[in-house]
């Protein structure tokens, strides 16, 4: 089925409003897909359902202002909380869906299981049933990006059953439920020597499948041929110009895959069927991680994360202190509020240790866990920094800010391209809080030791702040700025050697708390606004805004007053310095560099590492505006060099719809660019800035690798991997590191020739205790023999354990007291009801979670650890629906309903004790 362009987020968010016609399952014109419109629908409207639950559950209408993704996520988080909400995670997540989906027609295009093509329902439903299992286990690691990426690909082939079958030809309206419950047997299969179709010579027959097929309701399958056009005899081709079986009788095809002509009501039922299909996947993963967790899933959370990578070696005892008391103001001033962290990390490292990563989104624990930290040990000068930061990295969500405190060098140096690859990926910005030597004359903070701090700060979009430990707490400042939601960056600037130079930037009226921040040495600056009104470093009236230094820090927090319009700053020094402009505001991008591939469904796939040189670049933009993307005109997009001579790329772009833009950059700046883009929020009618944090560079060499399942703890998994050049051949170092430090094997050099892929393989092998659900993240770099020119991939996958238990825990109704029930339900408010239920699983995994899926009264339970449950439900009358779910440990669920609408007053349901008994004792080995 065709590609989910990755930057047709708008065509998913349109869908808001669960409005439009189906369009073609393939690209036309690189525009929308069903793929994406069918994922995008079922997304929101399970998004929408939940927020709506959670609402409730919380006492407030759930009533969103508008369509917008930045409305919805306003309205789920609470319409109380104060301060700006930005719809930015809530894209990003759905993005990583919808181009995992995608990338299932690139990397798998021969595969006939994940595309349930040539009758592979066994193998493409064991690849759902894996994949969901996987997302489940993720969930519960809280790792929530490789869940995401998981779902993703299962939707896909998902989808694709309702497209490639003849489930809709069969008469068939809604989906086949088999597919996701492995506990159901797959039924009526045409074998392989059972002719399914009639020769259809045009090509574009409305339905080809033999009449004793549709007779007896036996599914099948289009084969489907790229390379040969060899299929058993009778069968069904897939059909399509790159389907060389469709030529071979019986000709044509059975793919739904575009709407034509021929079968318009078929391609419409097949979507229909196969949105419903996603939503009942959703909502089976929505029950087993509960509302919270699900919308975490979704990206749909505050978007403010509190990352501390903190150097516990024995003389930081006061930057200990001073990071300990900026997370309590933290969490004390933004309690209530939309800029509450959505989720606090905290990695320690000294040496030679480091880790664990601690993860929590309750603020008490967080408290606990900093209270503990103590300095201690550290032989020698150099620490483990980087191994700390690259599990806060590959550990943390994308586009987190990370804040690093040490009073030493790196020892783990070695680690240094590794941690920018993992920048660059996960678009996260690291601040650095450097300060000087304690006790130990030994530790060394000169310049040069810090100059791969301050490269990794720049390349991030981040600071390098250099203090001393008394003067600390008042560079904390920052962290407060920035760990605050809807940040955004409108200027970014460095000069390596400082030289005087005038930086221009524009503030519109949608940015609040903006704050400028310089740092360097012997810095002397001038600040003007559009009026002509200046201020400088040595000023002491703050006509233009409150100016702090501490250490190498200026910043410069502006008054809330005639802040729109053209601004600059002159800055003058002769020593390193680097300018930052943020601000809070919904108006934002998020973007990704691409690449197209070809194929029967050519799209555009994201690139992992870095752009090609040599050729044009394109990126995929969106962008997100106040009130949705219609209240944003969209200007210049260019690719802008950071460290000076700045230059800037010109480009072309064309509107995708829905804020989405597709940009074709022909020249691409030499050395580190970031994204730049201008345009005008229509609300206000002012002019915006805004630039992306990461920085990027282009490269010769390019990496390809895909991991095609789970891998299995105690298993050794070979990943094929293929390198290749544009430029000068020969040996090219390939070194490769994964954030679980799991042993690997891989071959430390290769040779390339130019233009030609060079293959090698990664044997990986995740330890036999390995819990299910633990994503690893994978780094592999090759770098040229003279380290003028290298790229990286970064990969995530999942070790997952085998599943044996499908089978659901049984819930079953033992005692219902509706009797006090009026028939007239305005009478209902002074009664109430009882119902208990017993819940079992068996032999299974074991039950892990009881919850109310449908009812607002009371539930109770007995302890989840006895062989069974009893699970007591009381309810007001005017509340006439309850429906109890049990899960298991590896994600079955079970569910029990019960309805008293139509039916007040009915007589109690009881039982016998002996009754009760046997029906405990029956459940234990009985389960559906």
């Amino acid at each position: 089925m065709g590609l989910i362009m990755p930057s047709v987020l708008g065509i998913a968010l349109l869908t808001f409003a669960l409005s439009g016609s189906a369009v073609a399952f393939v690209p036309i014109g690189g525009g929308a897909t069903t793929h994406v419109s069918i994922t995008g629908t079922a997304l929101l409207q399970k998004v929408k359902e939940t927020c709506r639950m959670v609402a409730e559950a919380n006492g407030h209408e759930f009533k969103p202002t508008g369509l917008s993704p930045e409305e919805l996520v306003q309205a789920c988080l609470g319409p109380t909380a104060t301060g700006e909400v930005s719809g930015a995670k809530f894209h990003s997540a759905l993005q990583e869906i919808y181009i995992q989906n995608g990338l299932v027609d690139r990397d798998f295009v021969s595969s006939a299981r994940h595309h349930f093509n040539s009758e592979n329902f066994v193998q493409g439903r064991a690849l759902i049933v894996e994949g969901m299992a996987a997302i489940k286990a993720n969930i519960q690691k809280e790792n929530f990006k490789a869940a995401r990426e998981n779902l993703g690909r299962i939707l896909h082939t998902l989808q694709d059953f309702y497209s490639h079958s003849n489930w809709v030809e069969l008469g068939n309206t809604t989906p086949y439920i088999n597919l996701i419950r492995p506990d159901l047997s797959l039924d009526n299969l045409a074998d392989v020597d059972t002719p399914t179709c009639s020769d259809c010579a045009s090509g574009t027959c409305p339905n080809t499948i033999l009449a004793n097929i549709l007779n007896k309701k036996q599914l099948t399958s289009g084969y489907m041929g790229i390379v040969s056009s060899n299929k058993p005899q009778g069968k069904c081709s897939h059909g399509g110009e790159s389907d060389l079986t469709s030529t071979i009788h019986p000709r044509g095809g059975i793919n739904k895959d575009e709407r034509r002509k021929d079968n318009v009501a078929l391609h419409n039922a097949a979507v229909t069927v196969a949105t419903a299909a996603s939503l009942e996947l959703l909502e089976d993963i929505r029950l087993v991680a509960g509302n919270d967790d699900y919308l975490r899933l979704m990206g749909i959370a505050r978007s403010a994360v509190v990352c501390f990578v903190i150097d516990t070696t024995g003389s930081m005892s006061e930057d200990i202190d001073a990071a300990r008391e900026v997370v309590y103001e933290i969490i004390e001033s933004k309690k209530g509020t939309q800029d509450e962290p959505s989720e606090y990390i905290l990695v320690p490292f000294n040496d030679p240790d480091f880790g664990p990563m601690i993860r929590t989104t309750d603020p008490d624990k967080m408290k606990s866990e900093i209270a503990k930290l103590r300095a201690s040990g550290g032989g020698d000068t150099p620490e483990m920094c980087l191994s700390g930061l690259m599990l806060a990295l590959t550990g943390a969500p994308s586009s987190s800010n990370i804040y690093v405190f040490t009073d030493a060098v790196a020892k783990d140096m070695y680690l240094k391209a590794t941690v920018i690859a993992l920048t660059r990926s996960t678009k996260s910005t690291v601040s650095f809080f450097l300060t000087a030597p304690f006790r130990r004359r030994r530790r060394s903070t000169s310049a040069p030791t810090l100059d791969v701090y301050k490269e990794l700060a720049l390349a991030s979009g981040g600071q390098a702040i250099q203090v001393s430990k008394a003067d600390l707490p008042q560079a904390t400042g920052v962290i407060l700025d920035t760990s605050t939601s809807a940040l955004v960056t409108v200027i970014q600037r460095a000069r390596n050697p400082g030289k005087q130079e005038t930086f221009p930037f524009i503030l519109d009226e949608s940015l609040k708390n903006i704050t400028i921040y310089i740092t360097g040495t012997n810095i002397a600056f001038t600040l003007t606004n559009p009026a002509g009104v200046t201020q400088s470093q040595g000023d002491t009236t703050p006509k233009l805004g409150t100016l702090q230094t501490v250490g190498n820090l200026w910043r410069i927090r502006l008054n809330a007053d005639n802040l729109v319009g053209n601004w600059q700053i002159n800055v003058n020094s002769n020593q390193q310095y680097a300018l930052k402009v943020t601000g809070q505001s919904t108006i934002t991008f998020i973007y990704n560099f691409v690449e197209s591939f070809k194929g029967p469904h050519p799209g555009y796939a994201v690139l992992s590492g870095r752009p090609q040189a040599g050729q044009p670049a394109t990126l995929m933009l969106s962008v997100l505006g106040r009130n949705g993307p219609s209240s944003i005109t969209i200007g210049d997009v260019s690719l802008v060099t950071v460290s000076g001579p700045e230059t800037a790329s010109n480009s072309t772009t064309s509107d995708m719809g829905n804020g989405d833009i597709l940009v074709t950059v022909d020249v691409i700046p030499e050395g580190e660019f970031v994204v730049s883009l201008e345009g005008t929020d229509k609300v206000s009618n002012s002019n915006f800035q805004r630039q992306s944090t990461t920085q990027m560079s282009i490269s010769k060499v390019h990496i390809m690798a895909v991991v095609d399942s789970s891998v299995k703890p105690g298993e050794v998994f070979k990943l094929p991997i293929s390198v290749m050049t544009q430029g000068a051949g020969g040996i090219y170092s390939l070194n490769a590191r994964n954030d679980r430090e799991f042993p690997m094997s891989v071959e430390t050099s290769i040779i390339l020739a130019t233009g030609v892929y060079t293959n090698t393989s990664l044997n990986i092998t995740p330890p036999a205790n390995t819990p299910s659900g633990t994503d690893v993240t994978l780094t592999i770099e090759a770098m040229s023999v003279s380290g003028t020119d290298s790229n990286y991939i970064v990969m995530r996958f999942s070790v997952q354990t085998e599943i044996t238990d499908f089978i659901q825990p049984v819930c079953k109704w033992m005692t219902i007291l509706a009797d006090a029930c009026p028939q007239d339900v305005s009478e209902c408010k002074p009664f109430q009801w009882e119902v208990m239920a017993s819940l079992t699983d068996g032999n299974g995994t074991g039950i892990e979670r009881v919850a109310l899926r449908q009812g607002s009264g009371n539930l109770t339970t007995t302890s989840l650890s006895d062989p069974f449950i009893l699970a007591n439900y009381t309810a007001s009358c005017c509340s006439q629906i309850v429906e109890i779910v049990a899960v298991d440990k590896v994600g079955n669920v079970g569910r029990c309903y019960h309805s008293i609408v139509h039916s007040a007053g009915p007589p109690a349901l009881t039982m016998s004790l002996t009754m009760w008994l046997g029906l405990l004792v029956s459940a234990l080995v009985t389960r559906f």
